[in-house]
């Protein structure tokens, strides 16, 4: 009886223009970003196609991680333009857990987000510390945990194939980089493609800017369509889903975080304006609630899983969003337990 309820109201007119203004407004802001995203991919593949200095990117456990977050200073866009960044970098043969790193911690760890959180939070010093640390804890959690997984359960196929055929024979054999790229045909006896053949140049020869181009575009347009069905289904989900109830109960230590966890996947906004949409209500909530809309929207929320389905396979992104929540919660008690 709730469903057709719902359903009822969200069929009246303001309720549909409601919707609207919320949908355009989130891929307007989101559109801009990815742009940026696969435009720094696409030159990626033209300046350096090889992809040799993305093999020598370090592979520690700790230390790939904290690479991958540290590159986000020097790019910045928010989460949707990381993805294809991210995708860019796993596909010339990164390592897992730099490209990992960089995924999960760059939307925050970026000159714009770090930015606009200290004009929104001026007065509010631990803010501005433990936003960046709370995100590159969370990466590393992420990281870690995806690690466990191997690469042909972590990858979508694409992604997969492309990787092997930029990795060293003597890191990934002959069977497992003679099925190609998709859409690539197989040199002699079914082994690797001709070097020519490969997009973006894994034998170090430099693609046509055309070829590169339209490789770009094509990615923008398949990142685009997924970007406008997850602003759709935020956009509808924040119309039956009034944010006063979530707000509700803001002041209780538990209860305040995981709603305004859930507020963050369900607003889903850009983490480059999050932090003013964050101070509209950071009075009625605890500080380890707000921490949490800060921490946990620029890794997942609805647009943002779509986007990860061309990167990851669904049990990854699983994982991905159990984790995340789980370590943005512990987060948030410690904080309400330090400042409360």
């Amino acid at each position: 009886m709730v469903l057709p309820a719902l359903l009822l109201q969200l069929s009246a007119p303001a309720r549909l223009v409601t919707a609207w203004a919320v949908f355009q407004g989130l891929l307007l802001e989101a559109l801009p970003f990815l742009l940026l995203g696969v435009t720094i991919a696409a030159l990626a593949r033209w300046l350096a196609p090889g992809g040799q200095w993305l093999q020598r990117l370090p592979r520690h456990p700790l230390l790939g991680p904290l690479t991958g977050a540290a590159l986000g200073f020097a790019l910045p866009a928010c989460e949707c333009g990381n993805v294809p960044v991210a995708r860019r970098l796993l596909a010339g043969g990164a390592p897992l857990g730099t490209a990992l790193g960089f995924l999960f911690a760059a939307p925050v760890l970026n000159p714009i987000v770090l930015a606009s959180t200290w004009a929104a939070f001026p007065n509010q010093p631990w803010l501005l510390a433990a936003r960046p640390l709370g995100a590159l804890a969370v990466a590393l959690v992420l990281a870690s945990l995806l690690r466990l997984l191997p690469e042909s359960e972590l990858l979508v196929p694409d992604v997969l194939a492309e990787r092997r055929l930029s990795q060293p024979l003597s890191a990934v054999g002959l069977l497992e980089r003679r099925s190609g790229l998709v859409g690539v045909p197989a040199g002699p006896a079914g082994l690797s493609p001709p070097a020519s053949a490969v997009p973006g140049g894994s034998a170090g020869t430099r693609p046509p800017l055309a070829e590169v181009l339209e490789h770009g575009g094509r990615e923008f347009l398949d990142l685009a369509a997924l970007l406008v069905l997850g602003c759709a289904i935020a956009a509808l989900v924040q119309t039956l889903l009034p944010r006063s109830w979530l707000l509700a109960v803001g002041g209780a230590p538990t209860l305040s975080i995981l709603s305004l966890m859930a507020l963050a996947v369900v607003v889903s906004v850009c983490s480059s304006v999050d932090a003013f949409l964050a101070l509209g209500f950071a009075a009625q909530v605890t500080p380890g609630a707000l921490l949490a809309f800060l921490v946990l929207g620029p890794v997942v929320d609805l647009k943002l899983v779509g986007l990860f389905g061309v990167l990851l396979r669904p049990r990854a992104i699983a994982l991905t969003v159990a984790g995340a929540s789980l370590a943005v919660l512990l987060i948030g008690q410690w904080v309400n337990l330090l400042r409360l």
